[in-house]
C-alpha cells in the first residue's frame, strides 16, 4: 500500500515550529498527506531525494488513465484492491465496440448509433457502452483514415485506434488528437520510435507484449521517459490465459506493489470468442476479472444490457447500499384523493414500486422511509422498517395535509407492522396491507384508489 503517515514522517525534515505547511507539526502534515488531505508541495524544506522518494511512495499502485475528453471521457485504473469486498472498485470497465475499416458505411453508422443510443435506465442510473475501437484491417491506408474522420464526425465518443502500422497509427492520431484517443499497440519493435511522438503530444497508449513478463521492460522504459498513461495487453491467446494474466497483473500491482505492472488492462473478447452469446459470456468474465477495457465485435440490447448490469453490480461500493432519499415522492400527478403507499429506501425497491405504480395508470404518493438502503422485509427484520419509522417520516413531511383521506398502504410481506403503524400514528391513519410483490400493484391499485376516493368524498 502507499506510504503510511508514520513512514512519511520519517522522510520529512522535521523543522520544529515552522508550520509553513499549515499544520502544527510535521507528523500532523504527514498524517494528512497519507490520507490525501494535502499535497507534497506544501513543505518547502524537502530535499530532492526525499521528495522523489515520497512522490514514488504516495503514487497510486495502479495509474489512472483517461481516454477521451469532456463529459464522455472514460477513466480506468486507479484501483486499490484485488477483490471488491476489501473496499470497492473505483472505475468501471470501459465497453468498446470494434469497427473495422473493411466494414460498409451503413454498418459503421449502425455501430456508432448503438454506442450512442443503447442506453438503459436502471435504478435511477443511465447504463451505456463507452467507446469505439477503430481497426485498420483493409490494408488501404486511406480507407482507415477515412473511417477515423467519419466516426469523429458522427459522434463525440472516446476512441481507440488499432493499427499495426505505426506511421499510419500516428497519422490517424493526428486527425483526432484533440479527442485523446487510446493508441494500440505499442510494442518492443516500435517503442523507441513512439516515445518522442508521445512526449511531444501526450495521449494514452496500450503496451502489448507476448506475455506478462515481456511487459515489464516496456513499462520501465516508458516510466523513465515519464510516460505513464499506459494500458497493458499481455497478448493472451485464449480465455484461460487471459484470466490468468489479468489476475496476475492485478495481484502483482496491488498485493506485491510491483509498479511496473501498476496499470489498467485491455482484453479483446472479440478475438477470444466466436461472437454472439459466447463473446458476451467471455466479456462478462473480464468485467469480474479486472479488465479496464473490453472490446466487443458487436452487441445489441440483449447482450449489452446484462453486461452493463453486471458491471454496475461489481463497481458499486459494497459498504454503501444503493439508496434513495427518504421523502414523499410523486408518481404521476397525485392529488388530495390519491393513494399513499409506503416502502423502504433501497434504490431497487423504490424504482420497482414506483414503476409498477406508473404501470397501474394511477397517480399516487410514495412515502419512502429511511431504512439504510435495505429492502422492506430485510429492514423490518433489522428493526429499520416499522411503525415508528413510518410515523417519523409522516411527521417530517406534509403528507397529512396533502390528502383528504387517512389510508396508507404497507407492503404485503410486512403485514405484521399494521397494528404498530396505526398505533404510532395515533390511530389517525388506517394501515392497509398491499400486495406481497411489486408486480401485483398494477392489478390491485386501481380498485383501491377508487375505494379511497369514494370514501374521502363521502367523508
Amino acid at each position: 500500500m502507499p506510504l503510511s503517515g508514520t513512514q512519511i514522517a520519517k522522510l520529512l525534515p522535521n523543522k520544529k515550529g515552522c508550520r509553513e505547511c499549515g499544520f502544527p507539526t510535521c507528523f500532523a502534515f504527514a498524517m494528512k498527506l497519507a490520507s490525501g488531505g494535502t499535497t507534497l508541495d506544501k513543505c518547502p524544506y524537502l530535499t530532492p531525494e526525499a521528495k522523489a522518494q515520497l512522490e514514488e511512495g504516495l503514487a497510486p499502485l495502479m495509474k489512472l488513465v483517461t481516454v477521451g475528453t469532456g463529459v464522455n471521457k472514460l477513466e480506468i485504473g486507479d484501483e486499490e484492491v484485488v477483490y471488491r469486498h476489501e473496499k470497492t472498485y473505483k472505475h468501471p470497465t470501459g465497453i468498446a465496440i470494434l469497427i473495422s475499416d473493411k466494414e460498409e458505411e451503413a454498418k459503421v453508422e449502425e455501430k456508432v448509433r448503438k454506442v450512442m443510443e443503447l442506453q438503459f435506465t436502471w435504478i435511477g442510473l443511465t447504463l451505456k457502452a463507452d467507446l469505439v475501437a477503430l481497426q485498420f484491417e483493409s490494408g488501404d491506408r486511406s480507407r482507415f483514415l477515412a473511417l477515423v474522420k467519419k466516426v469523429i464526425a458522427l459522434a463525440d465518443l472516446p476512441l481507440m485506434l488499432i493499427c499495426e502500422d505505426t506511421d499510419l497509427l500516428f497519422e490517424a492520431y493526428g486527425i483526432c488528437a484533440d479527442r485523446r484517443p487510446l493508441l494500440y499497440p505499442i510494442t518492443e519493435k516500435n517503442i523507441d520510435a513512439v516515445i518522442p511522438k508521445i512526449k511531444e503530444r501526450p495521449t494514452p497508449i496500450v503496451v502489448r507484449a507476448d506475455g506478462v513478463a515481456q511487459l515489464v521492460p516496456l513499462t520501465a522504459k516508458l516510466k523513465e521517459e515519464k510516460i505513464e498513461e499506459v494500458v497493458l495487453d499481455p497478448g493472451s491467446k485464449n480465455i484461460f490465459d487471459a484470466i490468468r494474466d489479468q489476475t496476475f497483473i492485478r495481484r502483482a500491482a496491488i498485493k506485491q506493489e510491483f509498479r511496473a505492472l501498476g496499470y489498467p488492462t485491455v482484453v479483446f473478447p472479440c478475438f477470444l470468442a466466436e461472437g454472439g452469446i459466447k463473446e458476451a459470456v467471455v466479456a462478462s468474465a473480464f468485467i469480474i476479472k479486472f479488465a479496464g477495457i473490453i472490446v466487443l465485435s458487436d452487441f445489441d440490447r440483449f447482450s449489452l444490457f446484462p453486461l452493463l448490469v453486471e458491471r454496475l453490480n461489481i463497481y458499486t461500493d459494497p459498504r454503501i447500499p444503493m439508496a434513495v432519499e427518504a421523502k414523499v415522492y410523486e408518481v404521476g400527478t397525485p392529488d388530495e384523493y390519491s393513494p399513499v403507499l409506503v416502502t423502504s429506501n433501497w434504490a431497487l425497491t423504490y424504482f420497482l414500486v414506483s414503476t409498477q405504480i406508473a404501470n397501474s395508470k394511477v397517480s399516487a404518493w410514495l412515502a419512502v422511509t429511511e431504512s439504510e438502503g435495505l429492502g422492506p422485509l430485510t429492514a423490518w427484520a433489522a428493526g429499520k422498517f416499522n411503525g415508528d419509522v413510518i410515523a417519523k417520516l409522516f411527521k417530517q413531511t406534509e403528507i397529512a395535509n396533502m390528502v383528504k383521506h387517512k389510508k396508507l398502504v404497507i407492503p404485503g410481506k410486512c403485514a405484521r407492522i399494521k397494528g404498530e403503524t396505526e398505533e404510532a400514528l395515533g390511530f389517525e391513519w388506517e394501515a392497509v396491507v398491499g400486495p406481497n410483490e411489486a408486480g401485483g400493484i398494477p392489478a390491485w391499485l386501481p380498485g383501491f384508489a377508487k375505494q379511497v376516493k369514494e370514501g374521502a368524498a363521502k367523508a
